[in-house]
């Protein structure tokens, strides 16, 4: 089998090809989220119930990511990334398809499955497929898709399902799919060294990380929901996930092919650079879900509305993705991650600040910020993380880092989620105890406010009855927005945390471009 440079495939054809399913696959984790309450009407299913819809698919979905490498290798990269595509596309055709919640679950799993390895293939094959000196550049492209996804998701999937049906956000998937795979079957080739290998399958590897990481999402998605360790279901599979994940460190350090090669975690370089990974996972997630909820929630914005808050910030991404790559070609990626950091973390600062009486340009420049500091995060991070990876490994090491970033993403949701409602419950008793009626502030408001409803026809017990419910609301939108400043403080602070990590990344070497003939 001749590898891509020995048929000189077009580089940017290569590029094309792995980037579709890949931004197919990252749209797919954020479209769904909107349709949530069209679903539940449509298969008269509970809310606790259709969140499975969610959940389900990042179960299997970080089952997959770790084991793309050993999967690659098994079965030849190009027939299994073919596979992948066709199976999402199939699953995807089977979802929209799906007459009943239990079916439409079981087909996410599938979908989940067959997207899980198309994120890491797509990029073990453009670090591979540009020379080392444009290595920066090819992840500042794959940066540019991989924020195309979140930008574009939420609002494709809003418009989709107000003007046509929910099942038309999956069904949506079947033509790029189409392409993506006669694409791949002419521009992907394995490489030399990616020899099919027929070795011992490790099973105890498979059924551990299977369970163990199941369970671990399971745990972090809906603990909140159900009060953490107050509910005997979670505890039960946070105790699994405990003994699963030990068992599965001893077990891949042992065998001679493991399915995950934890080995990589000997290079200091690749252990620092997934941690720092991991917290940027843990950040972005949790303030891309907090400003949404904020603006819905307090601000009275609906959805579209909260999309082109958001949106912005990921335009800036994009544009900057580009020039971020050519900087680090130049110059050392690491202090283009320090300063990413900084600005990530003061963008959180300015969010701290944020109030009821606040404009739609407030929320939106602290955002723009945010999504500067983060194209300078992620591909520089992506890059030198990766640099010091072997070629045969980088399957397994792409494996690795994205899923990394998508359990700090999972932790990160379902710590905000937590913070959001133990501190909202913490202002507000604070709050209340200025309501008294020795407070003249309090006599003064509640006095208008009664006059104002006795004016409208009101009897006195009525008018005082609806005076106080106005008092509690604005008290307890109060006790939320301060719960959110909080937050957004501690995020930016976990920003600044993670910086004495980026001395343990390895300096990249300068991989200069070929002199001209």
């Amino acid at each position: 089998m001749k590898s891509a440079e020995e048929k000189n495939v077009n580089k940017w054809l290569i590029t094309i090809t792995v980037m579709l399913p890949a931004i197919m696959e990252i749209v797919d984790t954020s479209v769904a989220n909107v349709a949530l309450p069209h679903m539940q009407g449509s298969l008269n299913a509970g809310t606790d119930e259709v969140t499975w819809v969610l959940t389900s698919y990042l179960v299997s979905n970080a089952v997959v990511l770790p084991m793309t490498g050993w999967l690659a290798r098994m079965f030849g990269r190009k027939r299994f990334l073919i596979t992948c595509i066709t199976l999402f596309t199939l699953a995807s055709l089977l979802c929209g398809a799906a007459p009943s919640l239990g079916l439409l679950i079981f087909f996410r799993v599938l979908q989940g499955a067959a997207g899980g390895a198309l994120i890491p293939m797509s990029q073990a094959i453009m670090m591979e497929t540009f020379p080392p000196y444009q290595q920066g550049m090819a992840m500042a492209i794959f940066g540019v898709g991989a924020m195309f996804g979140p930008i574009i998701g939420p609002a494709l999937g809003g418009w989709i399902t107000d003007n046509m049906s929910w099942r038309w956000i999956f069904y949506i998937n079947i033509p790029i799919g189409v392409v993506a795979v006669i694409m791949a079957s002419f521009f992907i080739y394995d490489p030399s060294y990616l020899k099919r290998t027929r070795v011992a399958i490790d099973y105890w590897g498979l059924a551990l990380l299977t369970v163990g990481l199941g369970a671990l999402q399971i745990v972090l998605d809906k603990g909140q929901q159900d009060d953490w360790f107050n509910s005997p279901f979670i505890v039960c599979c946070a105790v699994i996930t405990a003994i699963t994940l030990t068992a599965l460190v001893y077990v891949e350090l042992t065998h001679p092919h493991p399915i995950v090669n934890l080995r990589l975690f000997k290079n200091v370089s690749f252990s620092s650079g997934n941690l720092i990974m991991f917290a940027v996972g843990f950040c972005l997630y949790s303030s891309i879900m907090l400003i949404p909820l904020f603006l819905q929630t307090l601000m009275g914005y609906n959805a579209t509305m909260a999309g082109m808050v958001l949106a912005p910030g990921g335009v800036a991404t994009l544009i900057c993705m580009p020039f971020v790559g050519a900087a680090i070609q130049r110059y050392d990626g690491r202090k283009v991650v320090f300063i990413g950091l900084i600005i990530s973390a003061i963008s959180m600062f300015i969010m701290q600040h944020f109030t009821l009486q606040a404009a739609y340009s407030d929320f939106v420049w602290p955002r723009v910020v945010l999504g500067v500091g983060l194209a300078m995060i992620f591909v520089p991070l992506t890059t030198v993380t990766l640099a010091t990876i072997s070629k045969e490994e980088m399957g397994n090491a792409t494996g690795i880092f994205s899923l990394l970033r998508n359990i700090g993403g999972s932790v990160g949701i379902a710590i905000a989620a937590t913070m959001l409602a133990r501190y909202s419950q913490f202002y507000q008793t604070s709050l209340v105890a200025h309501v008294t009626p020795y407070n003249p502030v309090f006599q003064s408001q509640f006095g208008t406010l009664k006059g104002a409803l006795m004016g409208r026809g009101l009897d006195a017990v009525a008018a005082e009855k609806g005076a106080m419910t106005v008092i509690y609301g604005t008290v307890n939108r109060q006790a939320y927005m301060l719960s959110y400043n909080r937050i957004f403080f501690i995020v930016g602070l976990a920003f600044l945390i993670i910086i004495p990590l980026l001395f343990l990344l390895k300096k990249p070497a300068k991989h200069l471009p070929p002199p001209a003939h």
